[in-house]
């Protein structure tokens, strides 16, 4: 398994965690390194955070698909949307996890039968207005990679602002 993350701290936990439970693991902290253990590798899975310096973990995840169609990902991230969600799933991760997530957790994902095809069902109530502001941002953001001067160009808001409602938690539903 390919476990991917910036924060050292999480990533070394993880993969610890996960060989503890005898599953071969290699940790990358960034995009480039990570596209280099895969091509090397081979993995079968991967975990993947989705913000990273250098490059997003949606980039990420069609550059793994593009390496190895079968490879399993799942997407990790403590700044959950609906919108990136369905982007991860979309590009062909298999499930979207919000941090702190553990290994056991992330093997439950990949012991459960899956079709990759199938998005996420919509909420039972419509979302607030914050939120829907909230996963718009999100969305905006991943589309830029994640620079956060043209996101706040593109939402024709000032990027002190923009950083402000970042820092926030995500509303709820």
């Amino acid at each position: 398994m390919l476990v991917v993350d910036d924060d050292p701290v999480f990533r070394t936990r993880l993969v610890r965690a996960l060989e503890s439970r005898g599953v071969e693991s290699h940790a990358a902290g960034d995009v480039e390194e990570a596209i280099a253990v895969a091509r090397q590798a081979r993995p079968h899975r991967a975990v993947v955070d989705l913000r990273m310096p250098g490059g997003s973990g949606l980039h990420l995840v069609k550059e793994l698909m593009a390496i190895d169609n079968r490879i399993q990902v799942v997407v990790l991230t403590g700044y959950g949307s609906i919108a990136t969600a369905v982007e991860a799933v979309r590009l062909g991760a298999l499930d979207y996890l919000n941090k702190p997530a553990d290994a056991e957790q992330i093997l439950a994902v990949f012991a459960r039968p899956s079709d990759r095809d199938e998005l996420p069902s919509p909420p039972g109530t419509p979302p607030s207005l914050a939120r829907i502001e909230w996963e718009h941002i999100q969305r905006i953001l991943a589309e830029c990679g994640g620079n956060i001067s043209e996101t706040a160009r593109k939402l024709g808001i000032h990027r002190r602002s923009l950083q402000r409602k970042l820092a926030k938690l995500p509303p709820l539903e």
